[in-house]
């Protein structure tokens, strides 16, 4: 009865762990998610500059393996290259470690102050500051699993039980290593793995062993997520696992010195486990980032591009469901995505050209904005013919639906015809943005691909909480775009001779970026206005 108390007591403190991480995730990415993924988006053009945008983001979200899927996202769509996102996964391992070094301090003493500051801020009705609560409520609750988990595993440490257990493992450090994989893969953290090891009494070498193991386990739930995903993301995922696995197998056979040094080191607020976790990632980070470039070129070898589907039928109109409503919306409903995929690629690649000052990505803009076309002109006329048995609710899901295909096809228009006739004329002519301008309209691209995801996630679900912060990152565009045009008439007034050439691109590309999200953020109205939350003017009252 009292091992199953026991269990029940270490079982309940890294659940709360691993709830509290996921707190400080999510209040995070409501509070600063945009923020992050544009720091992220920009933050790969150098070597350094990409570790620390991980190393950065991991801090944030609270976790390396978040950072791993934000990354792959990037990749997946282009806007990294593959030797930056292997960088960028070398500094969220430092990040991971960082954050079990901030833990670990012996700070639980402030966790009530923390929940309460939390919970105060959690109640208000800003998204930055509501955001930010639930992330101080979540880091509460991790220091408190901390006190929690080490109250659990008292009766461990003093268990003969437990000792022989772990002289076993310390007669067999593969077994080990892969004991503690298996626990960071089953939480899905090496974070909750190094924290659990921290809290037992293990040799020095069992101790490094098992932080090994963490580490190991921790990037293999990434690479599960990833495996069903385009091939750059998985490339990404398995580069890191195998960036891991090889880093275990060199320190594993001196794993006893390695623990030796480090005891050595005088660090009295943190375990030798949190030190083991921080030593190895900073090393194995010094380590591979020369060599992140071939091992991204192995992985394209190994994983090539599949060939792209030119086919222009509609994938999801089925001529026989149209006597079925229901089953006619959630075809038609299913295509509308597909067409936002098609403006997502062609946003994706236009952000390219810019970026590599290369017009070759521009090719397939125009052949995207054709099936756009074509597909919502398709879904128009398959939703026209809808059977009779349609009630009021699915004629204006129906609505819903064309105002959501025409607005995705006027952004396919203003991309072809005008994002990227602009960037055409910046390769064509050999214009060079100033450092801030570049990075300017860089940012507002980033911020614009996510606008779009945002709304495909909100014409599916019909989320108010999403749709709303939908509308509220419209006014941070707008104001980003009036801030960005003042500055680049400040620029012009000092005579900075890069912006004169550029003035009238630079203006062009923030006002077609502008227009593509106010009718991106068009999908949150019904839904916001259904629920008596818009108003209909921004005037306000004399």
């Amino acid at each position: 009865m009292a091992s199953i108390v026991v269990f029940l007591q270490i079982g309940g403190a890294v659940a709360l762990l691993l709830f509290g991480l996921g707190l400080v995730r999510d209040g995070i990415t409501v509070a600063f998610g945009i923020r992050l993924k544009t720091a992220l988006g920009l933050g790969t053009r150098t070597g350094p500059r990409a570790f620390l945008a991980g190393l950065v983001a991991t801090l944030g979200l609270q976790s390396s393996t978040s950072t791993a899927l934000l990354t792959a996202s990037f990749l997946d769509r282009q806007l990294i290259g593959g030797r930056m996102s292997q960088i960028v996964l070398l500094g969220a391992n430092v990040g991971t470690a960082l954050t079990a070094l901030i833990i670990s301090m012996g700070i639980g003493a402030i966790a009530p102050a923390l929940i309460l500051a939390g919970f105060v801020a959690s109640r208000r009705d800003r998204p930055v500051v509501s955001g930010s609560g639930r992330a101080l409520i979540g880091l509460g609750l991790m220091l408190l699993s901390l006190t929690l988990l080490d109250a659990g595993t008292q009766p461990l440490r003093e268990s003969g039980e437990m000792a022989a257990f772990l002289t076993m493992l310390n007669t067999a450090w593969p077994v080990a290593l892969l004991f503690a994989a298996g626990i960071a893969a089953i939480c899905s953290s090496s974070l909750a793995a190094v924290l659990l090891v921290l809290s037992l009494d293990v040799p020095t070498g069992l101790c490094v062993v098992l932080v090994l193991g963490a580490n190991l386990g921790g990037a293999i739930p990434p690479a599960m997520v990833t495996a069903k995903s385009g091939a750059p993301a998985r490339r990404l995922t398995l580069g890191n696992l195998v960036v891991r696995a090889v880093g275990c197998l060199l320190v594993l056979p001196i794993a006893g010195q390695f623990g030796d040094v480090l005891a050595a080191v005088p660090f009295p607020m943190t375990g030798l486990a949190v030190e083991v976790h921080l030593a190895f990632n900073i090393l194995l980070a010094i380590c591979i980032a020369p060599f992140a470039g071939p091992l991204s070129r192995s992985l394209e070898r190994i994983f090539p591009e599949p060939e792209p589907n030119g086919d222009g039928a509609p994938q999801w109109l089925d001529e026989q469901a149209l006597e079925l409503p229901l089953l006619a919306l959630a075809g038609a409903s299913r295509q509308a995505l597909a067409i936002g995929d098609d403006i997502a690629r062609m946003l994706d690649l236009t952000r390219l050209a810019f970026t590599k000052n290369d017009a070759s990505p521009l090719s397939e803009v125009s052949t995207l904005e054709n099936r756009v076309d074509l597909h919502q002109q398709q879904v128009k006329t398959y939703l026209s013919r809808l059977g009779r048995d349609a009630d009021e609710h699915d004629r204006r899901r129906s609505i819903t639906i064309l105002d959501y295909v025409i607005n995705l096809e006027h952004v396919g228009d203003i991309i072809d015809k005008g994002l990227a006739q602009n960037v055409r004329k910046k390769i064509g002519l050999q214009l060079r943005f100033s450092d801030a301008g570049y990075q300017e309209l860089d940012a507002m691209f980033l911020m614009t691909a996510e606008t779009l995801r945002m709304a495909q996630t909100i014409f599916m679900t019909r989320d108010t909480d999403l749709a709303r912060q939908l509308i509220e990152q419209k006014v941070e565009i707008r104001h980003r775009e009036h801030q960005s045009a003042q500055r680049h008439l400040l620029r012009l007034r000092e005579g900075h001779q890069q912006t004169q050439e550029t003035s009238s691109l630079h203006l062009d590309i923030l006002r077609d970026l502008k227009r593509i999200n106010a009718h991106l953020v068009a999908v949150a109205h019904p839904i916001l206005d259904e629920e008596g939350l818009l108003i209909e003017s921004r005037l306000r009252n004399s």
